[in-house]
């Protein structure tokens, strides 16, 4: 039986992401909330990772206490990833097996139980949680949305992995060589090292979390080229504007 979770690392990378990142701090921080409301011994750090920012995401994140700047000049996703679990490993005194390494990306937000629900699953025997995401339909078409949709049964995760909701415990990531210097897919390739190293690997759709939506991404490949690949051509905003 593995030990319940003692401290909870989330590391969020960031590049450029001035317009959405406050949001995406502060549902962080109501996260936080809600699972020391309920586990007051919980310790939970948030670490955002600011790679190769120009724009004014370090002020935006100044403005949330108790978020901790990792500053890098990799233009690498696996690399920020990486270097923000490695600095609050660093600083932390608590065991391996007890800590929890919870991610999630700059443009997304987090509902207010996932951290509690990550750390519920960590508790129940799960060595690494891997989540579902949503765009935001803001950022799409109705067609699009509805498309998207359609794609979609509630209570039957897809098991695809997104790094803006994956959890893992911080011995097994260790184990299985951590997140890999990549600009994209990082957090697929962690997930296959993870299963290849007897990790015991939990999909889950109950803490879906809120991403952008938008058709024209910070890594290519990455999320914003699915949804381009597979909506992009109904009704795509991109291309009307540019008609």
């Amino acid at each position: 039986m593995r030990p319940r979770v003692e401290h909870v690392v989330v590391v969020v990378p960031a590049r450029d992401e001035e317009a959405l990142v406050g949001r995406c701090l502060g549902a962080l921080q109501a996260a936080r909330q809600a699972a020391r409301a309920v586990l007051p011994d919980l310790t939970v750090d948030l670490v955002l990772v600011l790679d190769r920012c120009t724009d004014g995401t370090r002020s935006v994140a100044l403005g949330h206490l108790d978020v901790r700047l990792v500053d890098l000049d990799e233009g690498r996703v696996g690399a920020a990833r990486a270097a923000g679990v490695r600095d609050a490993l660093e600083r932390s005194a608590a065991d391996l097996d007890q800590t929890w390494l919870a991610g999630t990306d700059a443009d997304s937000v987090v509902p207010e139980g996932w951290i509690l629900e990550q750390v519920r699953l960590a508790d129940a025997g799960a060595d690494v949680v891997v989540g579902t995401v949503r765009p935001d339909p803001a950022d799409l078409t109705p067609t699009q949305h509805a498309a998207w949709r359609a794609t979609r049964v509630p209570g039957r995760p897809n098991g695809h992995v997104h790094g803006a909701n994956l959890g893992v415990r911080a011995d097994a990531y260790l184990r299985a060589g951590g997140f890999p210097d990549r600009p994209v897919h990082e957090d697929v390739d962690l997930v296959a090292a993870l299963v290849a190293s007897g990790a015991r690997v939990v999909a889950t759709d109950t803490c879906d979390v809120l991403t952008s939506g938008r058709l024209a991404g910070r890594a290519p490949g990455g999320y914003a080229g699915y949804l381009r690949s597979r909506f992009g051509a109904i009704d795509d905003p991109v291309e009307a504007e540019s008609a």
